[in-house]
């Protein structure tokens, strides 16, 4: 990743990619959804809630994939200093956390007429919403960070012990008991308990959204490095 350590080789392959991420991933999304919502048929034991799981699976992955970006681009910064792991990292945190709303609010949802109940405070679900609080302390963290000109130092050692929280959220399952259900899908195994004709929307919609959240950290890296160029030009005329 060090050949685009340069902010304007970064932008050239950026500002292209960009659409290409975010269209692509809205059609996919548009295509996943169709096929799970209208044609997929309903689970033999939750009915046509388990439709929910189109939007709910993928936001839980992105909510933990966002993290985990996190702290990669945290780790760069503190051992290699890529200059633009802390930019990265900033981009991602945001819809990070938005993704992971989405997955407690569908969860929440999908608990409902499945479990009885919105909430239940078992493992998997208190994870998620730590991530949640830690996504929050984050996007303030970096915030004040910029704000004081540091150099996110802080924020990226908040960000790999945030980390440890990743673990905790994917194995819950196993640990404690749990309302919530166990690994469905296995790509290390190459295994699925999931139907081929439910699978396979699940993971265009997956995949949309996932091209759909690059494409939005492409965006606000963009904007980040635009707003730091300014700022820096700010500088030198009142210097």
């Amino acid at each position: 990743m060090h050949i685009y350590a340069n902010p304007a080789r970064f932008l050239k392959v950026a500002r292209p990619l960009t659409p290409w991420l975010g269209w692509g991933g809205a059609a996919l999304i548009a295509f996943g959804l169709g096929i799970g919502l209208f044609v997929a048929p309903p689970d033999y034991l939750q009915g046509e809630s388990v439709r929910i799981m189109y939007v709910h699976v993928p936001a839980a992955w992105l909510g933990m994939g966002g993290w985990t970006g996190i702290a990669v681009a945290s780790l760069m910064q503190l051992v290699w200093r890529h200059p633009l792991a802390n930019v990265a990292a900033r981009a991602i945190a945001v819809p990070g956390a938005l993704f992971t709303a989405v997955c407690l609010v569908t969860g929440s949802l999908w608990g409902r007429p499945t479990w009885g109940t919105y909430w239940e405070w078992d493992g998997r679900m208190t994870s998620m919403l730590v991530l949640l609080f830690l996504y929050v302390g984050y996007i303030a963290l970096a915030d004040a960070d910029r704000e004081r000109g540091g150099e996110g130092r802080i924020a990226a050692i908040f960000g790999l012990l945030g980390a440890i929280n990743i673990p905790i959220i994917h194995y819950s399952v196993l640990w404690w008991n749990t309302l919530h259900q166990g690994q469905s899908i296995s790509f290390v195994r190459g295994s699925s308990t999931i139907d081929g004709s439910m699978l396979w929307p699940l993971l265009a919609s997956a995949l949309g959204f996932s091209l759909l959240f690059g494409a939005i950290v492409l965006m606000r890296m963009r904007a980040i490095l635009a707003r730091q160029k300014v700022e820096a030009r700010l500088r030198r005329m009142s210097a």
